[in-house]
């Protein structure tokens, strides 16, 4: 099984994370903030991950540790589930519309840990959390997952909409992006040899 339990803790969070990549999509999240649950939802129902999430965080202090935190692990579960990464897609996209909206989100498990997010916000923040923290979500899943992560919201009004959009998209690029390869079999998807 492609699968993997993460535990981080600190003096600002406990998290612990459980990822089966050969999932149906199941899902038990709890992190304390409401959005942020309903955005890891969204990588587990159309992803078709199955995924745990249990995190507390120094909430008294802002939502900053929890995101920045559970995107980390996040990352590591990812990372820890694909191994050697042998016969994996390794690259892939997607679009997803959301309402007025339309996100696009390109992945590649290169081994090589990058971040671009590209959005306009409205607001300060949505779903109580600052809008700034969700490119730092993506940042921090891609250091910790060693992945190539471009995201992008081409047009949209409302931010919830924005947000859902991106995580909807990352959702299906990482499905795509992780799944077996019957060409490849034991190859690893990459000039080097390696990942």
């Amino acid at each position: 099984m492609r699968s993997a339990t993460i535990k981080r803790e600190t003096q600002e969070t406990k998290i612990e994370i459980s990822l089966n990549l050969d999932g149906s999509g199941q899902h038990d999240i709890a992190t304390g903030l409401g959005f942020l649950d309903h955005m890891l939802t969204h990588i587990a129902a159309h992803g078709l991950f199955d995924l745990t999430v249990r995190a507390t965080g120094d909430l008294h202090v802002d939502a900053h540790h929890t995101v920045e935190d559970v995107a980390l692990v996040l990352g590591s579960a990812f990372d820890q589930a694909l191994g050697d990464r042998k016969g994996i897609a390794r690259m892939a996209h997607a679009y997803a519309p959301m309402d007025e909206t339309l996100a696009f989100v390109a992945v590649d498990f290169s081994g090589r840990p990058y971040a671009v997010v590209d959005v306009a916000w409205t607001a300060p923040e949505v779903g109580g959390i600052p809008t700034t923290l969700w490119e730092h979500f993506f940042a921090s899943f891609a250091v910790t997952a060693r992945a190539d992560v471009h995201a992008r919201v081409l047009y949209g009004r409302d931010d919830h909409h924005k947000a859902e959009a991106l995580f909807k998209a990352l959702a299906r690029a990482l499905d795509i992006a992780t799944q077996r390869d019957p060409r490849r079999v034991d190859r690893v998807p990459s000039t080097k040899g390696m990942i």
